[in-house]
């Protein structure tokens, strides 16, 4: 069971008190009889603590006993996991005396935590005591919530003239409505709160529904009643007595009855559920009468359900460009002048990056801002400051801030630690999704279901965020998102919902940290973004005793103990790449609950303890630098480790045979690797990728590779393989060039540096490759069409040495789904390369990279046949008498000729 937002600790803890209950600790009858009186009271509780999880609003003394009962879910669980890491430790034990030595020395142990759990049940009845004395079920059932403005509602009344960069989009969007099309159309706009949606829905309504002969404009909200809006809708038709108590049936009949011969527009503004539209557009009959319907959502799923037919589109709402987030800004602060001061230039473009282009934030903040010019400098500093995640307690823009809270009350409780949980990055930084899914999974808010893989389900809950517009997309590579930034505005609402749930705690400077250890609460998750100064390691740290998840984003003179972190999952150092420091690491060893533990420090240098086999619970060990010291031997012993990436100066640990659970593995120096556990990797069948390379120009011997390529023939799971390292066709044959029995399932890949002397026929085997990356000594067309009749690539770089022997023509009907196309030659492939009618057709870019002396001046032949093609990117380097920026001329007047005779008109750039 996931851990909470709001309820903490209490979904695990539940879990682990039926542990106890099990057959495994059934001779421990006197901690089972306490484990059924706790999981009894608790349970009890957290039927409550459900349904406050889904309110809006709760009465501040629910609120109350709610953060009391998370604070102990905490430490119970806490206490918890020490009985049975002390149970299990005594099993581990084997010899009568050592045994007997040990249960000795345990007793007064077991003493003390029998004494603790004793007194959580005494908390476990104070707390429902508390319940009954404070009637927290009354003030639940019986409060009304908070009725605030709808924050649409001033998006309905603006003044076109007032708006800007709303034109190009709203014509856009009246093209697309008012066309010939007599059928129903249905078009969706989509994209995150604060863009404009309303407005703009609003823009094309009044511009266009005169031409309609019945119309409306209603909003849906988040927990919509849909019998109330479409009775809603009857009456604002006009549609005579709608006080009759109908059922939605009889309210969906007469509203497609009286619309049966009306030529309708129907703006239905923020739809948060499928299901709701499912039943209101039943109430949207297909009349042939040129009637359309608007949608306007915030989600990406929601907007494609609305559009399932072939006469609907998605609009996708964007944020505003940066010249006219400045006239937004500047003609309601400034005024009709539309000027800005000097003095106030430099500010007022830090303060429209925070806004990021949202119409809204531009807009409150402008009104706050407007006719203050004339103020000191201060005043303006004081309100961008107050824009910012180091002052998200503080929160000025409660209409911003209202937009938000609906993003945020609507996302389901899984989601919710998820979403909060990106607060431990710093502003602004790029974060990895592989990254931020495994430290989910360590801090136990991913749950499987049937089966299914973690890893699976968290990049699923990742992709959720990315659709419901709470995380901006990063890197993507052929649809899939590898990495997400987090807005600003969105930064904000995210640290002000975790101070309020003591979620996570955020360091910038001496005073954050001593504001921590002087804090109501412990402190469960603490992220130090700033190289906090002023402290030393021998700063009291009593609060901290109890952090989850440790985060370090710079240097710090401050530098708590890790034994102080008992109870730690995620230990993460992410430094900048120029740092030169040392980790120290030696004290992980007693981290018994550490799940996740990532330094990334290209310079830095990191200490790890000479044993870690104690680490149990260890599922990823990343560690992006080099160690001072020997890497742990035992590291084979941690039997639950599903990632490793190991340091750039170690080998393949010794027994990695054992490691079976692992699923990543990546090896910076494999010329440090025994041939012994160079064979062990075959014995990894879990493994779904993996990354091989070595340093400068080491390499394996003719005997290590055939054992690798032999192991790798073994990993029938494997869909991602990487190898780095020089190695010439000229030199002996590997086994790799003729791999008999390679992974079927693999997607990826990469053989950057490994030259063949002709494209290897196992690679045409690969029936689900997405994507390879292969470098050849000559190749042909018969060679390109074993490539090209992969079913599933998308993206292929290949390398041909030597293109002077034979030309390839990628033929018709070849690549079928390719999208990226990056072909090189130390020679000029202008000549050697050419396409037939119909090959590639789903080619978007394509990268050609020579070396000539002599240009024979012209593009490859039948690159006008290349339908769908944007982008053109041509490389040369040339040993030639003729002039550098003649030679440029030429090539890029050859490319655009050849461009000018595709139908999209590709831009090309030449390097």
């Amino acid at each position: 069971m996931a851990a909470s937002a709001t309820m903490g600790a209490l979904n695990p803890l539940l879990g682990k008190l039926s542990q106890l209950l099990g057959e495994e600790y059934k001779k421990l009858t006197g901690v089972r009889k306490q484990a059924a009186f706790l999981k009894a009271e608790l349970s009890a509780m957290k039927a409550l603590l459900d349904t406050m999880e889904l309110m809006d609003n709760i009465h501040p003394s629910a609120k109350n006993w709610r953060d009391h009962i998370r604070e102990m879910s905490y430490d119970m669980e806490n206490c918890i996991d020490d009985f049975i890491h002390d149970i299990e430790g005594a099993r581990e034990k084997k010899g009568f005396v050592r045994k007997m030595a040990q249960r000795l020395r345990r007793l007064g142990r077991r003493h003390q935590i029998a004494s603790r759990i004793e007194d959580l049940k005494v908390l476990a009845v104070e707390a429902n005591a508390r319940r009954e004395r404070y009637k927290i079920d009354e003030c639940i059932n019986s409060s009304p919530g908070i009725v605030v403005v709808d924050p649409r509602i001033p998006a309905l009344y603006k003044e076109a003239a007032g708006l800007v960069g709303i034109d190009g989009p709203k014509e856009e969007l009246v093209s697309l409505l008012m066309d010939s099309e007599k059928k129903l159309k249905v078009l969706s706009i989509v994209g995150f709160g604060g863009l404009g949606k309303t407005t703009l829905a609003k823009q094309v309504y009044d511009e266009v529904g005169a031409q309609f002969t019945c119309k409306a404009f209603f909003s849906v909200s988040q927990r919509p009643d849909v019998k109330t809006l479409l009775s809603g809708l009857q009456k604002e038709f006009g549609m005579g007595d709608t006080s009759h108590a109908y059922e939605l049936q009889g309210i969906i009949d007469r509203l497609r009855e009286h619309l049966k011969h009306e030529r309708y527009l129907i703006i239905v503004d923020d739809l948060w559920d499928q299901s709701a539209w499912n039943t209101i557009r039943c109430a949207f009959p297909d009349n042939a009468n040129g009637s359309r319907v608007i949608v306007t959502t915030r989600l990406d799923d929601v907007a494609a359900t609305a559009c399932l037919s072939d006469r609907a589109c998605i609009y996708s709402m964007k944020p505003l460009k940066e010249q006219d987030s400045r006239r937004l800004f500047f003609s309601r602060v400034f005024g009709p002048e539309n000027v800005c001061p000097p003095q106030f230039t430099e500010i007022s473009a830090q303060i429209l990056k925070k806004c990021g282009g949202l119409p809204l934030a531009i807009i409150t903040i402008a009104s706050l801002l407007a006719s203050r010019e004339a103020r000191p400098l201060s005043e303006w500093e004081s309100i961008m400051n107050s824009l910012g995640a180091k002052s998200a307690t503080k929160p000025t823009l409660e209409e911003m801030r209202g937009i938000l809270d609906l993003s945020y009350m609507h996302l389901p409780v899984y989601l919710r630690p998820c979403f909060l949980y990106l607060g431990m990055y710093p502003e602004d930084r790029e974060i990895e999704k592989d990254d931020l899914v495994l430290q989910w999974i360590a801090e136990g808010f991913v749950c499987s279901f049937h089966g299914a893989d973690l890893d699976d389900v968290g990049k699923s809950y990742f992709n959720e965020l990315v659709n419901r517009s709470m995380i901006q997309p990063g890197r993507t590579s052929y649809g899939e998102v590898l990495s997400c930034t987090v807005h600003d505005m969105m930064l904000d609402l995210i640290l002000c919902k975790s101070a309020e749930d003591n979620f996570i705690s955020v360091a910038y400077n001496y005073e954050d940290v001593a504001r921590l250890h002087s804090s109501e609460y412990m402190v469960r998750r603490l992220s130090l973004q700033s190289g906090v100064a002023g402290a030393t390691s021998e700063t009291p740290a009593t609060s901290m005793s109890q952090v989850r998840s440790y985060a370090r984003f710079e240097e710090s003179q401050y530098t708590p103990p890790l034994s102080q972190f008992k109870y730690l999952r995620v230990l993460a150092f992410d430094f900048p790449s120029c740092l030169r420091t040392t980790v120290d690491l030696t004290a992980i060893s007693h981290l018994f609950l550490l799940r996740y533990l990532k330094v990334s420090s290209y310079l830095s240098v990191v200490a790890l303890p000479t044993e870690i086999q104690g680490l149990v619970h260890l599922q990823t060990l990343m560690v992006h630098c080099k160690v001072t010291q020997s890497f742990p031997l035992d590291i084979s012993c941690l039997v639950n480790l599903f990632h490793l990436e190991l340091p750039m100066d170690v080998g393949l640990p010794e027994g990695i045979k054992k490691m079976k659970s692992l699923c990543t593995l990546r090896c910076w120096d494999m010329s440090k690797s025994s041939l012994e556990d160079i064979k062990g990797l075959g014995e990894l069948t879990n493994l779904k990728e993996l990354y091989l390379s070595t340093h400068y120009i080491k390499c394996l011997t003719l005997e290590q590779e055939d054992a690798l390529v032999s192991s790798i023939g073994m990993l029938r799971d494997l869909k991602r393989l990487e190898i780095n390292w020089e190695r010439g066709c000229s030199d002996p044959d590997s086994q790799l060039d003729s791999l008999h029995d390679p992974p079927f399932r693999l997607q990826e890949l990469y053989l950057h540096n490994w030259e063949f002397r002709r494209v290897p026929k196992w690679i045409g085997e690969l029936c689900c490759l997405r994507i390879l990356n292969l470098r050849v000594l000559r190749m042909s067309s018969d060679e390109v069409g074993v490539l090209g009749e992969l079913p599933t690539l998308v993206y292929v770089s290949l390398h041909v040495s030597d293109v002077s022997q034979e030309k390839v023509v990628v033929g018709m009907g070849l690549f079928p789904v390719l999208e990226e196309f990056s072909f090189g030659s130390d020679e000029d492939v202008t000549a050697y390369l050419s396409f037939e009618a119909g090959a590639m057709p789903k080619l978007q870019r394509l990268e050609l990279t020579s070396s000539w002396t002599e240009w024979r001046g012209a593009a490859p032949v039948g690159m006008e046949c290349l339908p769908c093609l944007q982008h053109i990117d041509v490389w040369h380097s040339y040993n030639s008498k003729k002039n550098r920026k003649d030679v440029r001329a030429e090539v890029e007047s050859a490319f655009k000729s050849a461009a000018s005779l595709q139908p999209r008109h590709p831009s090309v750039t030449v390097h």
